[in-house]
């Protein structure tokens, strides 16, 4: 049997009876090299050896971890949640009746998008900005399934297609991968080849607002039940302009090195100098920059772990020699039929994706086996990059595991209203995958 399919099945299989996506990988791998007649040995040494494939982007996650949680200190996004807050209505107080459920829902969406490329913090702002609107929420008996919709768009549309941020880091992903599997491309055709399956996105969020869930929903007015862990620090003038600056220099920087990690760096070290020498209140100090790494890392680490042990994964994939069977086996199936093709590849990235949690960490498993088949069938690079960036994002909307999803439920269900898997995990999947799917497929045919 071929091992690539043996390889993934073992992972998904693993990642859906709720094991570890880590774990999955690593077995899933182990199983695959076995099967290809490699040995124990062989197979470790060689998921050893594609380990420092992704080293890069986990650190590119740690050190955007740490700056999205030194950002928090000077109060910004705190001010960025109030100036919702006032947008959308008071906490838990009534708000003008010419405010709309869709400027609400508009706004949500607004913020989440900027997590990932304006002011990267990614699902931190969640539990600062949804729990005291929920008593707004319920007064407008606003069905909370609309509001996952938009956080989730917000978190995955902007990484998708704008290259700042975590987007940059998804683009570096794609291009990296495909070139160390044969088709070489550039940074400037990543977001040309995936603005018809955004746009798939966007009609998604727009059905679920006007269409889906436009109805009233009732819901109790409770106390919050959870306990919200993440800090929410008073805002001054000095520290909002210090923020803002640091911003404005990690996206200059990122820009001009195309390296995550030298852009939050640079935006840290405006934050150590501000916090450590000029900041009077000393709330935070250059000594609590240990803690601060810490604080980052452990927000951002399930992807950056995720993401080196996919590096392994695609490794011992590639190394098995049987993606060259998989992909002879496949294409002479399919011929020269592209549309079957690209329908058939993006629903095996849906799996995949699904079984991961992950779009960033199925890019490196999927760039494996679709580049050398795209490139038998027939694809253009354009085409493929569509492909493997669809692919890739199918799944993250709609899985138990992703953080797209973890997310919204953690704010929507801080008084034990929202169910994770009816309330955001379906609502996420069938407005998002469906969309996804179609414009992916259309993407892929005519570029």
């Amino acid at each position: 049997m071929n091992a690539v399919i043996v390889a993934v099945l073992i992972m998904i299989i693993l990642s859906l009876m709720r094991i570890h996506v880590v774990i999955a990988l690593i077995g899933g791998a182990m199983v695959g090299g076995l099967t290809a007649g490699l040995s124990i040995t062989e197979t470790i040494d060689i998921f050893t050896g594609g380990l420092e494939a992704n080293a890069s982007v986990a650190l590119s996650y740690a050190m955007l971890g740490a700056f999205a949680v030194a950002i928090s200190y000077t109060g910004l996004p705190n001010l960025m949640v109030k100036i919702a807050i006032k947008i959308v209505g008071k906490e838990g107080e009534g708000r003008k009746k010419t405010m709309t459920k869709v400027l609400l829902l508009f706004v949500i969406a607004i913020v989440a998008s900027f997590s990932q490329n304006v002011v990267p913090v990614h699902i931190a702002f969640i539990p600062i900005l949804i729990p005291p609107l929920l008593k707004v929420f319920n007064e407008l008996a606003l069905d909370r399934r609309a509001v996952a919709t938009a956080l989730t768009f917000g978190l995955k549309a902007p990484y998708i297609l704008v290259p700042a941020g975590f987007g940059l880091i998804f683009h570096e992903i794609v291009v990296t991968n495909m070139e160390e599997n044969g088709m070489g491309i550039t940074m400037d055709m990543v977001p040309q080849a995936l603005i018809l399956p955004v746009l798939g996105m966007l009609i998604g969020l727009f059905f679920a607002v006007f269409f889906s869930y436009r109805k009233n929903r009732s819901y109790k007015q409770k106390e919050l039940t959870t306990n919200q862990e993440t800090p929410s620090y008073n805002y001054s003038f000095p520290g909002v302009i210090v923020g803002i600056i640091a911003i404005i220099t990690v996206l200059v920087a990122q820009l001009q090195t195309d390296s995550m990690v030298f852009g939050a760096l640079t935006g840290l070290i405006i934050l150590y100098v501000y916090f450590g020498y000029l900041h009077i209140k000393k709330e935070f100090t250059l000594n609590q920059s240990e803690e601060l790494m810490t604080s980052g890392m452990k927000m951002l680490a399930f992807i950056g772990f995720v993401m080196i042990t996919a590096g392994g994964f695609a490794e011992v994939i590639r190394e098995t020699g049987h993606v060259e069977l998989l992909v002879d086996s496949t294409s002479g199936w399919m011929g020269n039929n592209q549309a079957l093709a690209a329908i058939v590849m993006l629903i095996i990235g849906l799996f995949i994706t699904m079984g991961i949690g992950s779009s960033f960490a199925t890019i490196p498993i999927i760039a494996a086996i679709f580049v050398p088949l795209a490139a038998a069938i027939g694809f253009s690079p354009m085409a493929t990059i569509a492909l493997i960036g669809t692919a890739g994002a199918l799944g993250d909307a709609g899985s138990p595991a992703s953080d797209s999803t973890l997310g919204p439920t953690a704010g929507l269900n801080a008084d034990g209203q929202h169910n994770h898997i009816w309330d955001t995990c379906v609502p996420t999947f069938l407005h998002f995958n469906i969309p996804l799917l179609i414009f992916g497929w259309i993407a892929a045919i005519i570029l």
